[in-house]
């Protein structure tokens, strides 16, 4: 059932939203030649911790995935795009990272994502992180009342197309609220003027991510990180978001 908020729920969910940017903001700044993704992991669970929130991803247990989550972020290295492991492995210069954090802070979830280069970038890479910036800020954009979910999907596409990337359909956004993942998919492509409503209460998150060359994704024996299926570079890019009588809001800017 998808669930309407009313203004003083959203009111929370903008403050853990503003927690998980928070969090994001000091990760990204770890995202260095020779710093561990286990660094990454732990101090995450610090900062969750001093800030009062419950990690949405422990224990998290979906149908995919060996077991369920025993990690606070999701933390995604060069080919890999979703659900990464964080494991013992060190950034080298040029190491391309996706971050994911999911965080509960008084009842109510917040989700966000960002892609960031270790040392010295890669144009191509750099290009690749613009490309889902610029599909999340026309998601966004698209995202008004009284228009349609579609709206959001096709305004995504669109921005991968433009970059000569394929987007994928199989993983995307989601409804969010009381629980990181509540009823509603919103796909990273559709067409325009169709699809569920955007009526004032409603909140998603918005998550466009592509992969330099190919829409197809490969899964690791472990069950939960997604790559590319031709080894290509990859980046995500995510807000949650709430519609308004007025427009959007951005639950989870930093």
């Amino acid at each position: 059932m998808i669930e309407l908020k009313t203004p003083a729920e959203i009111a929370k969910m903008r403050a853990a939203g503003r927690l998980v940017a928070q969090i994001l903001a000091e990760l990204r700044t770890m995202v260095q030649p020779g710093v561990n993704l286990l660094d990454i992991e732990h101090r995450a669970r610090e900062l969750i911790a001093a800030g009062g929130g419950v990690s949405c991803y422990w224990d998290y247990a979906p149908s995919f995935g060996n077991g369920p989550f025993r990690n606070v972020i999701c933390l995604s290295l060069n080919d890999a795009v979703l659900h990464g492991l964080p494991h013992d492995a060190t950034l080298r210069d040029g190491d391309l990272l996706s971050l994911d954090l999911a965080v509960e802070l008084d009842g109510w979830a917040g989700d966000s994502a960002i892609s960031v280069v270790a040392g010295t970038p890669r144009d191509d890479d750099l290009r690749l992180i613009r490309s889902t910036e610029e599909a999340l800020d026309a998601a966004i954009a698209a995202a008004r009342p009284g228009g349609r979910l579609g709206d959001v999907s096709h305004a995504i596409a669109e921005v991968a197309r433009a970059y000569g990337y394929t987007p994928n359909g199989e993983f995307g956004g989601h409804g969010i609220g009381r629980t990181m993942h509540e009823d509603l998919a919103v796909p990273n492509l559709g067409r325009p003027g169709r699809g569920y409503p955007l009526r004032p209460g409603l909140t998603f998150a918005v998550e466009p991510w592509f992969a330099a060359g190919t829409s197809r994704i490969v899964y690791d024996p472990d069950g939960w990180t997604i790559r590319s299926a031709d080894g290509s570079r990859t980046a995500h890019s995510e807000h949650t978001i709430a519609i308004t009588p007025d427009g959007v809001e951005v639950l989870t800017a930093p």
